[in-house]
């Protein structure tokens, strides 16, 4: 299984080439993944390799002007034909597609299984604290949206996220850091399944919360 998975690896270095999900970020949640997972009974078989494979799409999501592609569908399809190609029983196959159907905010599918909870987690960790800092200007950068924007969150749910919490993104170059903290990342401590991971959100939101209100206060002038 070892020599499986760091062939799991090498395809994802290759696949990844966006900065704030590239192979760094799914070998942290690969991390966190194992951490969540220690005195749980789940399939460490399944959980690594969903780790590795949860993004394996995100860079034609990127890439995707019209917006119509959702790298956890798309993925879960590449996902399938890797692992049947590296000889996966057909069981774990099916559970790690589920795992990367339901690692999303953003869409409708709710993780079943405590390997899809974990990496549910596990991948919404990393979008908290420092960590959600530092890929969210990375985002910023690279979909030439906004360093930071005054909106009302409401209506702009309404006008670019197809009016709810977790639509999907319309228009990219009107986010920013401070609107996926105030839509998604204050929101997630109720979304998340593990205790552990609870725990540490609560740690790196409080960062992220000190972050923002002095970056608001610089951009303004205050001080």
């Amino acid at each position: 299984m070892e020599e499986k998975l760091e062939k799991l690896k090498n395809i994802v270095e290759k696949e990844l080439s966006c900065s704030a999900h590239d192979l760094e970020h799914s070998k942290r949640v690969y991390s966190t993944c194992l951490k969540l997972a220690q005195n749980e009974n789940v399939d460490l078989n399944v959980l690594k390799a969903a780790a590795l494979l949860h993004d394996i799409a995100r860079v034609e999501e990127d890439n995707d002007k019209t917006g119509n592609t959702d790298h956890a569908i798309l993925g879960a399809k590449k996902a399938e034909i890797i692992l049947k190609e590296l000889d996966f029983p057909e069981k774990q196959i099916q559970e790690i597609i589920h795992c990367i159907l339901s690692h999303r905010f953003r869409n409708n599918q709710e993780p079943q299984t405590k390997e899809a909870q974990i990496l549910f987690d596990a991948d919404k960790l990393d979008s908290c604290g420092a960590l959600s800092i530092a890929r969210g200007f990375i985002w910023v950068g690279r979909n030439n949206a906004k360093l930071y924007t005054e909106v009302n969150i409401d209506e702009y749910i309404k006008d670019n996220l197809g009016g709810e919490i977790n639509g999907k993104i319309k228009d990219k170059t009107k986010h920013s850091v401070q609107i996926e903290y105030e839509n998604k990342t204050k929101r997630l401590g109720d979304k998340l399944y593990t205790q552990k991971a609870k725990e540490i959100y609560k740690e790196r939101i409080g960062f992220c919360e000190e972050f923002l209100k002095k970056l608001e206060k610089e951009i303004k002038g205050e001080i």
